[in-house]
């Protein structure tokens, strides 16, 4: 999902304006932990005169990769859901074709869909981790496939809120069926699966550095790995006009590039990667550890997988009362996301309509993000958890 993913709103990073305010994000400290070494790499893409596909970009394509995994080529693109858009182009969604996804995603990873001129099908979700459901999956395709034929292209598992998705009986059930599987990873950098970084099941994944991500840019951008060294000559044309030189058109492309000066804060902050993620699930520990309050349901972290922890998402039947109280309190959350895209109006044309997508439609009503980002400091943390602990315990 962009997700955001697969991009999160803007909202998502409210600066800290009080003393007291515990704030959901909060960039400027990571900035300050940064600034030398950003400030100079952002200099000298200022003083080389060259911003868009130069040396940044390239090394960055390559850091990231091998960041991955072996064997992965990685292409920069203009945004997480600009990856996903150009992963389904490439790998031959044309319009009126139909791709799968969850409903709880953000809105982003529909978008792609969307731009791509095909239809989206949803599968409901597992209750515990939030991710697709296997089992619903299946049952789509078992119905849809008939239905659709070869119209049906494409599955897309979003590794949501930093954690991957269940992805052998996903990938299974796409071979069965004949669909590509495009990874929406742009909520789970670093995440793990069975021991191999999300990005590298996939025939594409996408990740979004919209700057709140655990690998975020100062503006948007994003990127798509993929196994096959020709997939990746294809998106690196798709992404520039189709040239495969220049001025040398070979395929009907888009303008979709990642600039040099995002491509050099990027190659900064991808040597904290590991750190930050790290940090985050010491937080998530501590909040998973403390949180005591018998009514809420705390993440799951699945056993085959490593939590990244983009997002820390409790659940209580009383959300809305919560998150009112811990905002008078003075701790900033965020709810991702609070209605599902079938249930979208700008999705209304597609004719699902409320009870479709049971699991989805509860969580939502029930879901709230606590603040979780690697400066967020351990007293705060702690803070969090004692207000959540004496909510409705009077």
């Amino acid at each position: 999902m962009t997700g955001t993913s697969s991009a999160n709103s803007a909202g998502d990073m409210i600066l800290q304006e009080k003393v007291n305010l515990i704030p959901f994000g909060d960039l400027r400290r990571e900035y300050g932990e940064l600034s030398r070494e950003l400030d100079s790499a952002v200099l000298d893409v200022l003083k080389s005169g060259w911003f868009v596909l130069g040396k940044n970009v390239q090394k960055f394509e390559n850091a990231f990769a091998g960041y991955i995994g072996e064997g992965i080529y990685a292409v920069g693109t203009g945004s997480g859901t600009e990856a996903l858009h150009l992963s389904l182009v490439a790998s031959g969604v044309e319009h009126g074709d139909y791709v799968i996804t969850a409903p709880n995603t953000a809105v982003p990873t529909v978008s792609a869909i969307s731009f791509a001129g095909a239809i989206p099908l949803f599968a409901d979700i597992r209750n515990d981790t939030h991710n697709i459901d296997p089992d619903s999956l299946r049952e789509i395709l078992i119905t849809e496939k008939a239905r659709l034929g070869k119209k049906l292209k494409v599955v897309i598992p979003v590794h949501l809120y930093g954690q991957s998705a269940d992805m052998e009986p996903v990938l299974e059930a796409a071979r069965e069926f004949g669909l590509t599987v495009i990874e929406d990873a742009c909520q789970a950098h670093g995440a793990e699966y069975k021991g191999k970084k999300v990005g590298s099941f996939g025939d594409y994944a996408c990740f979004s550095f919209y700057p709140s991500k655990n690998l975020g840019a100062y503006g948007d951008g994003g990127i798509v790995t993929t196994k096959n060294p020709d997939e990746a000559r294809k998106l690196a044309m798709l992404r520039n006009y189709g040239q495969e030189k220049r001025y040398y058109h070979k395929i009907k492309g888009f303008n979709s590039r990642l600039d040099e000066v995002q491509a050099a804060i990027l190659l900064c902050k991808i040597k904290y990667l590991d750190k930050w993620n790290n940090r985050r699930r010491e937080i998530a520990n501590l909040y998973s550890r403390n949180i005591k309050n018998p009514a809420v349901t705390k993440p799951l972290e699945a056993p085959y997988g490593r939590h990244v922890f983009h997002l820390y998402v409790i659940r209580h039947p009383e959300r809305d009362s919560l998150q009112d109280y811990l905002q008078r309190k003075g701790v900033q959350t965020v709810i991702h996301y609070p209605i599902p895209v079938h249930l979208q109006e700008a999705y209304k044309n597609l004719g699902y309509s409320e009870g479709d997508f049971p699991v989805t439609e509860k969580l939502s009503k029930e879901i709230v993000s606590l603040p979780i980002f690697p400066q967020l400091r351990d007293e705060e943390a702690e803070t969090v958890v004692n207000l959540i602990n004496s909510f409705n315990q009077a």
